[in-house]
């Protein structure tokens, strides 16, 4: 079965092609069949490699497709790497892939570009397939890059509207930032290796004495190329920006694939990374800072999507905060949690939005529990699964990684349960402004508010079940349970031994509960009891409200510090160095050669006497060098 692994990649792909070409001529129906079924019949595949490392783990193994480049000491082949790690990825990214397909079927029925949507989101699978099943840094390149490309169609779908364009454009700008640290580091990676190849730089990189400065510097290289994929400051601020795109897409972006993309790269790599302590820190603290201020933000958003949006973020930042500590598992485990509850968040989002005919802020929502049952009761278990109340999945995820920080750095963990804390606070009070108290939309909107169709809230249903039951796969011990993540991961990414006791484990575990269940109670008596909405005018607002809704104005200073001036060196090029230097330059070649020429063409008479006389002139001059020579 896993020989067959080239078809997961390859079939998404043939959908992409088929989709593609009879976008204008396919029915509805029938893109959305194949756009989805290519998706499902890869997870089927997929599903069936899983079980084949579950019956032998040590069955991984590279699967070797064809030579592509061959060039003295550089040899690249296409070849994928079947193991646990990338098993994992390849059920999240086709399985939630899926059901963001099926859900799409009903979201996007009316969209002009049903099919070329839908031939863009099998691409973009194809692609993160790529990344996680390259067996060398390149084919991961590819993938990464192609995942990139991807976003950019998608983010800006609806290009007609010129922010949705630039928000596209500021995805793919910010995104080429990172990718160049990555395309760098994996260059450093061939110079000390002679490698690209995982099976080689890894074994090689185990004997290295921790500490080398070109291990450092290539470690900080990757982090930053998963800085700019996984959205951590400073290039975090083309996420909340990717809104624009449709629900969907969103979902597609934010739970299972792209953002993920940056988090999988460094467990993949975390024999280079556990050489490199001081990068480690670095990520460790870059991760709890984009944490805390992603909550933050997301606390006085107005925007649905927004607040879903910074959410991410942060919880990003999360995972983060475990790799600088080392938990890879434990990080990991909550890509796996996160790509449940925030798939199902953001469609959730996207059942409201379709419902209140694309509104999207929540001050003109509220009431909808009663009018979006099984939406209401999705979006809940996904909201106490992301605020990390047990026995919801979110709980524990977040709990490992706070478990293992807190053995690190007892400031670190008592940050990371202060975002924790926002973090249930900004989630329920998007729940209750937008589900509880009186409808404050217009009367003729409330009348033709209704559930989404079945091919919407199936997802929906699907994914709530696994939000809430996801978290069996890494039950702790001291709950007494096995962890089969951490177990199964054991192969590649080696378990990272519990110093900590019962007793402390269940202390960090209560304080963290306690944390969230008064969050959600502070919001309950804000949000409902007072029946508290946000309001539009600034000057009704605290300075820390109106920075938070602001977004502490980063993108603002980015503007000022960075694109302003880049503009203006670009202008004095243009204007000076290009205009008038080297145009000038060439066009007085020009022009000197045109001014010479009209002098020279009057020697050209036609005079023989003339002509005589040169060649006189001439003879006499060689003589003249040649006895001068002597």
């Amino acid at each position: 079965m896993i020989n067959l692994v080239w078809l997961v990649p390859l079939i998404p792909f043939l959908g992409f092609l088929i989709n593609g070409l009879g976008r204008n001529t396919f029915s509805k129906n029938l893109i959305g069949f194949i756009g989805s079924g290519v998706i499902l019949i890869s997870f089927i595949i997929s599903a069936g490699i899983f079980l084949a490392l579950n019956n032998d783990p040590n069955s991984s193994q590279e699967v070797f497709l064809f030579d592509w480049i061959s060039a003295g000491a550089l040899k690249i082949p296409v070849s994928f790497l079947v193991d646990q790690l990338s098993s994992i990825m390849l059920l999240i990214i086709t399985g939630i892939g899926f059901l963001i397909h099926v859900y799409s079927i009903g979201y996007m029925h009316d969209d002009e570009g049903f099919g070329k949507f839908f031939s863009y989101l099998n691409l973009f699978i194809f692609f993160m397939l790529l990344l996680v099943l390259g067996s060398n840094y390149i084919v991961m390149f590819i993938g990464w890059e192609g995942v990139g490309l991807c976003s950019y169609l998608l983010i800006g779908f609806w290009f007609t509207n010129s922010s949705y364009a630039t928000a596209a454009k500021k995805a793919f700008v910010m995104n080429r930032i990172g990718d160049l640290g990555f395309l760098i580091a994996v260059f450093m990676l061939f110079s000390v290796f002679g490698s690209v190849e995982f099976s080689k730089i890894f074994p090689l990189a185990s004997h290295m004495i921790p500490g080398n400065s070109t291990i450092n510097l290539i470690a900080l290289l990757l982090f930053v190329g998963a800085c700019g994929k996984s959205a951590q400051i400073p290039l975090f601020t083309w996420l909340p920006d990717a809104m624009a795109g449709p629900t969907p897409v969103s979902a597609l972006i934010h739970a299972a694939t792209m953002v993920t993309a940056g988090i999988y790269m460094i467990a993949r790599s975390h024999i280079l990374f556990d050489l490199a302590p001081i990068v480690q820190h670095i990520i460790a603290i870059i991760g709890l800072a984009t944490a805390v201020l992603g909550a933050i933000i997301a606390m006085t958003q107005t925007d649905i999507k927004k607040v879903l949006a910074y959410s991410t973020v942060s919880q990003l930042g999360y995972m983060f905060l475990g790799l600088g500590v080392g938990a890879y598992t434990g990080s990991f485990f909550h890509v796996i949690t996160h790509a449940f509850f925030k798939a199902l968040l953001f469609l959730c989002a996207g059942s409201v939005i379709h419902a209140m005919h694309h509104e999207q802020d929540m001050r003109h929502m509220g009431g909808l529990r009663k009018k979006l049952p099984l939406t209401f009761w999705t979006m809940l278990i996904g909201t106490i699964a992301i605020s990390g109340i047990p026995p919801f999945s979110g709980f524990f995820s977040k709990d490992e990684i706070l478990a293992h920080v807190y053995e690190q750095n007892k400031v670190m963990w008592a940050i990371g349960v202060f975002t924790a804390f926002l973090t249930a606070f900004y989630m329920f009070r998007m729940i209750f402004l937008t589900f509880f108290g009186k409808y404050r939309g217009t009367h003729h909107a409330e009348e033709h508010i209704h559930e989404s169709p079945s091919s919407m809230t199936i997802p929906l249903i699907v994914l709530a079940v696994l939000a809430a039951i996801g978290g069996a796969l890494g039950i702790p011990e001291s709950l007494g349970g096995h962890h089969w993540l951490s177990h199964w991961l054991a192969p590649v990414i080696p378990q990272v031994a519990e110093n900590a006791d019962s007793a402390t484990e269940y202390t960090l575990m209560a304080v963290s509960v306690v944390g969230a269940v008064i969050a959600i109670i502070i919001a309950y008596f804000k949000y409902v009891k007072q029946d508290h909405v946000p309001v539009a005018d600034e000057h009704k607002r605290s300075v820390l409200a109106n920075l938070s809704y602001h977004k502490f104005y980063i993108d603002e200073i980015y503007d000022a510090v960075i694109r302003k001036p880049l503009d203006a060196i670009s202008v004095f090029f243009y204007r000076v160095v290009d205009n008038k230097i080297i145009d000038g330059i060439v066009n007085g070649l020009g022009w000197g050669t045109s001014e010479t020429s009209k002098g020279i063409r009057l020697l050209q008479s036609g005079n023989v006497g003339f002509y005589i006389f040169m060649m006189v002139v001439g003879i006499i001059s060689l003589l003249l060098y040649t006895y001068l020579s002597l």
